[in-house]
């Protein structure tokens, strides 16, 4: 047992009047405790849950990001002046709606843009279906690169996937504890915010409570870090719905905006694609990259159109709409898929 540990934990689980949050440090120095198993599974089980009760302030989500930053992959700088996009969403996956956001990753990339995601296995809770399972079906085996062959992927194709198991198993190793507290844990916070890029980027968030936003944007500001996105969106993620107002923040330096954006607005319909397994997945996405019209190609339109424009490539949505699916109807984002493949 860790005496030190057992500190924090009193501090975190004292109850509703007396508990305290965390410092930075602490909460550094808690997460690493953990990620290094130097706290007994039960002193990480019950931190996860009284921290969970407690609710993670942004000084502890900074702390908690620290140890992230220390121990977690790294991804090296590419050899360009572009901002990598990272985009962050939920690693417990997907149970409702079907996932854009890898396509979107491929037509970004296609247009010049270098694109990072990272995730891992289905994931307790909610054990939704998880990116590695879609890139999986599509022939995209990323779980064999090494940290090195992401980032030589990023440079030379314009898109790398980090992922969990292999490139940051210590982190991995706090998996378990999901299922057996039943809840996810404030780790599942810290994840939609951690990038493994170490060079010039541009992150974007997703996330569903409005606290929850608020705790990211004043952590990132602990940080330094200027020049980010809060999209929610489709359960949790950075994919914008179509049935709903899209409630966005974006921050460059020391100003922030706050973005609505109704997709019928720009000439779509209010239905978002329902969920499907991943080998259906692969049939949605392979037939969107042919521009085959469905609701998908739509929900995929929307949202390349979106970040084509975050990412400075447009001054109109609508243009960069326009623009994304110039890119699906020529066949080159298609093309983009089987490079990667290769």
């Amino acid at each position: 047992m860790s005496k030190e540990f057992r500190e924090f934990l009193r501090k975190v689980g004292s109850g509703t009047h007396t508990s305290k949050s965390l410092t930075r440090q602490e909460a550094e120095a808690a997460t690493i405790m953990m990620l290094h198993g130097v706290a007994t599974p039960a002193q990480i089980g019950a931190f996860m849950i009284a921290h969970r009760i407690k609710r993670p302030t942004s000084e502890e989500l900074a702390g908690m990001l620290d140890a992230y930053k220390l121990l977690g992959a790294k991804v090296a700088p590419i050899a360009s002046d572009k901002q990598v996009l990272v985009l962050g969403s939920p690693y417990d996956g997907r149970s409702k709606t079907a996932p854009v956001s890898p396509i979107t990753a491929i037509v970004l990339a296609t247009a010049g843009i270098p694109v990072l995601m990272h995730g891992g296995d289905r994931m307790p809770t909610k054990e939704g279906l998880p990116f590695i399972e879609i890139w999986q079906a599509l022939g995209l085996n990323w779980q064999d690169f090494t940290i090195e062959q992401v980032q030589h992927n990023l440079e030379a194709q314009n898109f790398g996937f980090v992922y969990l198991p292999k490139h940051f198993p210590l982190a991995q190793g706090l998996v378990a504890y999901r299922e057996q507290i039943g809840k996810r844990p404030p780790f599942a916070t810290l994840e939609l915010m951690w990038s493994p890029y170490q060079g010039k980027q541009f992150l974007v968030s997703g996330f569903v409570h409005p606290p929850t936003e608020t705790n990211i944007r004043e952590a990132f500001a602990q940080h330094g870090i200027t020049e980010f996105a809060t999209v929610k969106g489709w359960e949790g993620s950075v994919d914008l719905p179509r049935s709903r107002t899209a409630i966005i923040g974006i921050n460059h330096a020391d100003q922030f905006e706050r973005l609505t954006l109704s997709a019928r607005n720009y000439g779509f319909s209010s239905e978002d694609p329902a969920i499907v397994d991943a080998s259906d997945m692969k049939t949605k996405i392979i037939s969107a990259l042919k521009a085959e019209p469905s609701e998908y190609l739509n929900s995929v339109l929307w949202n390349c159109g979106f970040y084509l424009w975050l990412y400075g490539m447009h001054d109109e949505i609508a243009d960069a709409i326009v623009h994304a699916q110039e890119i699906i109807s020529s066949g080159k984002a298609l093309r983009k898929l089987e490079d990667l493949r290769a």
